[in-house]
């Protein structure tokens, strides 16, 4: 009637599933952290530039 190994197995296979997930997700650029937070920085000024930049556009078309 109950199944208290099977859920153990599951939990057993779900942990090693998701740590397994977690550790291909960091090795894929793989840079240092130091050219990660530079690379991501670069990213996001183009990112706030873009958008200061659409803005701007928009602003003067409104109501």
């Amino acid at each position: 009637m109950t199944r208290g190994n099977q859920r153990e197995l599951a939990r057993q296979k779900n942990a090693k599933k998701s740590s397994e997930q977690s550790k291909r997700k960091r090795k894929d650029d793989g840079l240092s952290a130091a050219a990660r937070k530079q690379r991501d920085a670069e990213i996001m000024q183009q990112k706030q530039k873009a958008n200061k930049n659409s803005a701007g556009a928009n602003a003067g078309t409104s109501n």
